[in-house]
């Protein structure tokens, strides 16, 4: 296979390479490393060995992307406060027009699930991203995964049913979870005690990831009332020339609030029953620089 050919084919299969990665890992730039890694192996590689490009560039990418999470899985053991996944600007628009599909690809890299997608081991983590978010056939997963297909169906039996049992149950209606957290952030600035209160489940939780690296609070908030007076004592003092913008981030509405131009925060909500159940609230800028542009 010429350079050439070989260039574009890994492009055509690049965005299917980078959600497996992202799903798997949580974080862009480690997933970007393991699509790199991906392609400095198939640029070396005896393509007319190849007989199904996408399967062999999917099984390179698990393979890269469950060794770089044994690794930084000791490392997120020493994060400060909690952790939680960099926040993925998703559009599926026009790549995935049909309305099904497209839920799946989106709960699938929604925060609430990633977060419980951490408590899985490597192998279960990467059979749940392969076969329920990407619908690949359990035969091409073992074979990826150099396991037998029964033990890739125990893995997938076992990981689902973990997922199922730790999933948080949210609504999905985008422009729902958009007006309420316009309004959120409004009462928030403004020091609305009693508008918070009305907007938040009674056992709503604030989940913050800063790091270290800047303000958050190093425990997650539970119950509306920690929730709303932590709200509406810190969002008033706001921050140096703000400026809002709503963006799709992990497949559902979110708010980056910028400071002199550059990201400072993100703030997305789940929401269900018409109330705002969960808030995070994103502050580390290492997780926020690919927001930037």
């Amino acid at each position: 296979m010429a350079t050439d050919t070989a260039t574009v084919v890994f492009e055509e299969h690049r965005p299917v390479l980078t959600g497996v990665a992202y799903r798997m890992l949580g974080r862009v730039a480690d997933a970007e490393d393991v699509v790199q890694d991906a392609w400095l192996r198939w640029s070396t590689a005896r393509h007319d060995e190849i007989r199904e490009p996408r399967a062999y560039l999917v099984r390179i990418t698990t393979r890269l992307a469950i060794d770089r999470l044994r690794h930084v899985q000791s490392r997120r053991e020493a994060y400060v406060g909690p952790w939680l996944p960099e926040p993925l600007a998703t559009d599926f628009g026009a790549t995935v027009p049909d309305t099904a599909e497209r839920a799946v690809l989106a709960e699938s890299v929604s925060l609430a699930v990633l977060v419980v997608l951490e408590s899985l081991s490597p192998l279960e983590r990467a059979v749940f991203v392969l076969r329920e978010a990407f619908g690949f056939p359990f035969a091409q997963i073992a074979a990826t995964l150099e396991r037998s297909e029964a033990a890739v169906r125990q893995l997938a039996g076992r990981a689902r049913k973990h997922v199922e049992e730790r999933r948080p149950r949210f609504d999905v209606d985008p422009a729902e979870r958009r007006d309420l957290t316009e309004r959120f952030l409004t009462a928030a600035t403004d020091g609305d005690l009693d508008g918070l209160m009305r907007l938040l489940a009674p056992d709503a939780r604030l989940v913050g990831d800063s790091g270290g690296k800047s303000k958050a609070p190093l425990r997650v908030l539970e119950s509306a009332e920690k929730v709303g007076r932590f709200m509406a004592s810190v969002a008033p003092q706001g921050v140096p020339n703000p400026e809002v913008r709503v963006l799709e981030l992990n497949g559902g509405p979110a708010l980056l609030v910028l400071s002199d131009g550059k990201p400072d925060s993100v703030l997305q909500v789940d929401v269900v029953d018409g109330r705002i159940q969960c808030v995070y609230i994103m502050r580390n800028p290492d997780k926020l620089a690919s927001l930037a542009d």
